[in-house]
């Protein structure tokens, strides 16, 4: 029996596209390990079918942070036997790297986003610079790679010569017509969820419902700036129109993002991370049959023109962003029809699709399935 170690930074309760690939994997017959970290928040993991490590850090954010855990991941793989080793995304990538050339695993890169170029990163040059330079030692020497959007496979490409192969992060197929509808509310309700970072147009989505009536927006996530966003709503006295809730775990999701009319996913152009992105809501909108407003970037754009399932708002201020959002509200035929579109894209852009790329993938590293 084949066993494969997967490798990523998070604490395994959210990070759905690591939990799709390790079922998918499963179905080789291989002994599937994730191994994250854990913290003093975060929420057990139950009832898997593939085994978890989660190591107890000592520190939880900045460079120690992530020399530790390159370190635990190296001593992690030393001490144990896998045949195939998966990093996802640069911040695994130098402790598997090493340990699988000492152990001699088969390496797979999966990158989960343009790592180097994510907001956090941009205007911290030496910290980029870093990251940039493992990326660029080690990344052309793994034979097995894969990425999330074809525009930063790319942009791999270009940079490093390398074929990268592109799986992109889509959900499992929902049969709508098997989910328990949610009893209808007199609000519009729009919905934001994923993770509360910088850029992702949540302060600016806030102060626009100052200037709109008859709808109240969802914020289902955790992250960098959640108690700034809070602050922010209550100082705007908008406790009535806005909830803020925690983060729900992937498989209890969907009961909360079928009760949107909208989905938004309004990410600013803060280096090309955001800009060639498809964000996990996208799908995962689409999937609860809910009409979407995006940003007019190239990946996403695609797929809303593709299957006409919403419209684009190009970041102008609050006001206009209001009067976006107030015009969806007041549509009839044409929002139906975003609706009933969905259906389409929904048995599309699904999982059950996606995971034959990596069929591929792994049956050349060694897998049959």
């Amino acid at each position: 029996m084949k066993k494969i170690l997967l490798a990523v930074t998070n604490d395994l309760i959210t990070d759905n596209r690591v939990h799709k690939i390790a079922c998918t994997l499963l179905k080789s017959g291989a002994k599937v390990t994730i191994a994250g970290r854990i913290k003093s928040n975060s929420l057990p993991v139950n009832n898997k079918p593939y085994c978890t490590k989660r190591f107890r850090l000592l520190f939880n954010k900045g460079p120690f942070f992530y020399i530790e855990y390159n370190i635990r991941i190296f001593l992690f793989m030393l001490f144990r036997k896998f045949d195939i080793v998966v990093a996802n995304d640069l911040d695994t990538l130098t402790g598997t790297y090493i340990a699988s050339k000492i152990k001699k695993n088969i390496l797979v890169y999966d990158s989960h986003e343009y790592f180097t170029e994510v907001p956090e990163l941009v205007k911290r040059h030496f910290k980029r610079k870093i990251w940039k330079y493992i990326e660029s030692k080690i990344l052309p020497r793994i034979r097995f790679t894969y990425t999330v959007s074809e525009s930063v496979a790319n942009e791999y490409q270009r940079l490093y010569g390398i074929n990268m192969r592109v799986v992109r992060n889509l959900p499992n197929y929902i049969n709508y017509e098997s989910l328990e509808k949610p009893k209808k509310t007199e609000n519009f309700q729009i919905l934001y969820q994923g993770s509360l970072n910088v850029s992702r147009g949540l302060e600016q989505i806030i102060d626009s419902m100052e200037f709109i009536d008859n709808a109240k927006l969802t914020i289902i996530g955790d992250g960098d700036i959640t108690g700034q966003l809070k602050e922010q709503i209550s100082s705007k006295n908008l406790t009535e129109k806005i909830d803020l809730k925690e983060k729900i775990p992937f498989a209890e999701l969907i009961n909360e993002t079928q009760k949107a009319d909208l989905g938004i996913s309004l990410e600013e152009n803060i280096g090309l991370n955001y800009y060639y992105s498809l964000p996990n809501k996208l799908f995962d909108y689409i999937q609860a049959r809910v009409p979407v407003l995006v940003s007019p970037f190239p990946e996403m754009q695609k797929i809303v023109n593709q299957y006409d399932i919403g419209s684009v708002y190009d970041h102008k201020n609050t006001q206009a962003l209001a009067d976006k959002i107030k015009e969806i509200i007041k549509l009839n035929d044409q929002y139906q029809k975003w609706k009933d579109n969905t259906e389409k894209a929904a048995k599309e852009l699904c999982w059950e699709n996606e995971e034959k790329i990596l069929f591929q993938i792994y049956s050349d590293a060694g897998l049959v399935f």
